[in-house]
């Protein structure tokens, strides 16, 4: 700590007539009229006796925590009055920390940093929510949009600068018409809790940018805030959060937030301690039989859920975020790392898991597993329960792979796989989820995330380009299943550029028009580029930032994901609320390029990577037609016959007319508007989709 204990005066006395809680953890207001009391309770069970120290008129005081109850120190605290910074220290024992870091409150709502010491601060959460309402969009409905608080608007000329990189600028009538003329309807923001930078990156002069190395679940990251918020106190950072949380509802925009609960900013046990491990080492965290820290984040330690204290931190803390700030949903970071059993297998039972789903409060938030982390049996997509919805790397590696990875082996003279795979993903990746009892809304569906290559990147780069990171570039996948189109990198190539900006639209296509929900990583519908860093985790700058200048076919790309959005909305809009989570709800008709039903041999066969897929709503209409060339060079086919729609029971007796809305063959785009109708000859472009409307 920055002052000496020396300095600090001799415990304050509490009478006789208070009595101090171990419930509610953290800090809380106890006092009635001028009795200006706090209560303060903290889960220690391994330390002896626990001293809070704090500031009050101007100086820091000291009072002991006299009670113990269940591993719970606490006492109630004259002086400690909202706005006041505070810590634990364990008193005359062995955890004491090497430094004089004062322990920080696990259940701090608000944290700062005091030129590299990290105080826990006393604030009451009051705040005027007038009519806000959580949107509450349905799944089926939804379309999320991942993006970082300051990356999202550091750049953005229309906001008044010192908003950008804010809650603040997140939350501008620029930045929601934005939104809301994408036609998104949920941001997924990057960790907004508070986060500190790694110890090698702090060498490298480097910052964790993404956020994934949590210090405080309670707390809101305070560099997001404002200047003037930041000046103004915790409780203002607390309340700009809050207002950008209540604007983005106003506009119709849920909030989901990427949540870090698998490890904290402790890392491995020779670093630096500066809550948890100083607290209950043994509790917090996993370890093995020799009492080493058993890691299965890749970060140097793992929390165990398996402990009932560890859990009720995470449920109160999801409790809180929904509660007070009124948060809509969360996306569990390496969920897999939160639901292993005590012989470190993932277990879909797990008493986590089981206490989300029986929370009133938090199994009404929409939840979304990162299924995976890096220890063995790491990979569970498609393994959470009921509940929950799953990114699905599946859909992303097919995608990838169908688009990108079979081009350039076309290309260059070998083959590419069959339509087969991309088709099940597009149908909601059925078989994925159905063993845990979920529809097709449980899948996530997404190209790409904050880590990997950008929409762009996949086009332009076969390899990663990480030296920046300051790891020699060993950092970040190797394999991406990505393309350059014969060109490493920026070009001038006005061929190339176009097979890019072909193959990012069929991606997006792809995405916007399968079964499921998607996700948009933010920049990707204005072609952002990292210039090949496929793990930008600390590159605060323009790298990651989203640059809002954009040349034409930005400007393309833009205006096709957009119109993506309103298609795939038009076609939902004729759906029951269920849709796709039941099988007969799926209305989904698969034909050949010849206009008839797609046979085995045509599924299974390399070489057929052409396919219609007509869409379709209960009431027995037809509401739209996807064609699919995967091909190198166009192909005529054959729109669905009438004989074929009968025989599917679609169509009655008469034929029907197919008017194509979008493709993504820039060439064919100028057709938009013409009619062709069932069993007429029809050219779809090389490698594109091409999109009708019945």
């Amino acid at each position: 700590m920055a002052e000496s204990t020396d300095k600090i005066p001799t415990e304050l006395r509490i009478g006789p007539d208070h009595l101090s809680r171990p419930f509610p953890l953290g800090v809380s207001g106890a006092g009635t009229g001028s009795d200006g009391l706090a209560n303060a309770a903290v889960f220690a069970p391994g330390l002896k006796a626990v001293d809070i120290h704090f500031e009050a008129g101007g100086r820091w005081r000291s009072a002991p925590l006299r009670e113990l109850t269940d591993g719970v120190h606490h006492g109630l605290v004259p002086g400690l009055a909202p706005g006041s910074r505070y810590g634990f220290w364990p008193r005359a024992s062995a955890a004491q920390p090497a430094s004089r870091q004062l322990l920080v409150d696990p259940y701090a709502r608000a944290i700062t940093d005091d030129g590299g010491l990290y105080r826990s601060v006393f604030v009451e959460p009051e705040f005027d929510w007038g009519e806000d309402r959580l949107p509450r969009i349905p799944w089926r409905d939804t379309v999320l949009y991942e993006c970082h608080v300051k990356g999202q608007t550091m750049l953005h000329p229309q906001l008044p600068a010192g908003l950008r990189g804010t809650y603040a600028g997140l939350a501008h009538p620029v930045m929601i018409e934005y939104f809301l003329n994408l036609g998104i309807t949920a941001v997924q923001l990057l960790p907004v809790h508070f986060h500190l930078d790694e110890p090698h990156l702090q060498e490298l002069g480097l910052s964790n940018y993404w956020g994934y190395n949590t210090l405080g679940f309670f707390a809101p990251h305070e560099g997001y805030a404002t200047a003037k918020a930041r000046s103004a106190g915790p409780k203002a950072v607390l309340d700009e959060f809050k207002t950008m949380v209540k604007k983005l509802h106003e506009a119709g925009l849920e909030v989901i937030l990427d949540v870090v609960y698998n490890h904290t900013a402790e890392g491995g046990k020779h670093q630096q301690t500066y809550s948890f491990r100083g607290l209950a080492d043994k509790a917090y965290y996993r370890h093995d039989v020799h009492g080493n820290y058993l890691d299965t984040t890749g970060c140097g330690n793992t929390l165990d859920l398996n402990e009932p204290r560890v859990r009720q931190l995470v449920l109160d803390s999801l409790r809180y975020w929904i509660e007070e700030f009124h948060i809509d949903g969360f996306r569990f970071d390496l969920a897999v790392a939160l639901c292993r059993d005590r012989n470190n297998h993932f277990d879909p039972r797990h008493p986590f898991l089981a206490d989300v789903a029986a929370d009133p409060v938090v199994s009404q938030a929409k939840l979304i597993a990162e299924p995976w982390d890096v220890g063995p049996g790491g990979w569970q997509t498609g393994n959470f329960p009921e509940g929950w919805a799953d990114w699905n790397d599946r859909f992303r590696d097919t995608a990838r792979s169908f688009w990108l990875e079979d081009a350039n082996a076309l290309q260059h003279g070998g083959s590419g796989s069959s339509v087969a795979r991309l088709a099940s993903c597009i149908a909601g990746s059925a078989e994925v989820f159905a063993g845990s009892g979920r529809g097709k809304l449980a899948s996530i569906n997404y190209i790409t995330a904050h880590d990997g290559f950008t929409l762009a990147d996949l086009t332009a780069f076969d390899r990663k380009h990480n030296e920046d990171n300051g790891e020699e570039n060993r950092d970040g996948s190797n394999y991406n299943r990505s393309y350059n189109h014969g060109v490493e990198g920026a070009t001038g190539d006005g061929a190339v550029l176009d097979a890019r900006a072909r193959a990012a639209r069929n991606l997006m296509a792809t995405l916007l028009l399968s079964l499921g929900v998607p996700m948009i990583t933010a920049g990707d519908e204005l072609g952002k580029t990292q210039h090949g860093n496929n793990n930008a985790y600390c590159q605060d700058n323009e790298t990651s930032w989203l640059n809002w200048v954009l040349d034409d076919r930005q400007e393309q790309m833009f205006r096709t994901t957009r119109r993506l959005l309103r298609i795939r909305k038009s076609f939902l809009a004729n759906q029951p609320y269920s849709y796709p989570s039941k099988e007969q709800s799926s209305y989904l008709l698969w034909f050949n390029e010849c206009g008839e039903p797609m046979t085995q041999d045509q599924w299974t066969d390399p070489a057929s990577r052409t396919v219609q897929l007509l869409m379709g709503s209960p009431s027995g209409s037809i509401d739209g037609l996807v064609v699919i060339n995967g091909r190198l060079e166009p192909r005529k086919i054959l729109m669905p016959s009438t004989g074929a729609l009968r025989d599917f029971g679609v169509g009655g007796s008469h034929g029907r007319t197919f008017e194509l809305v979008l493709t993504t063959s820039e060439h064919d785009d100028r057709r938009r508007g013409a009619r062709v109708a069932s069993g007429e000859r029809e050219i779809i472009g090389a490698n594109a989709i091409s999109i009708y409307r019945a």
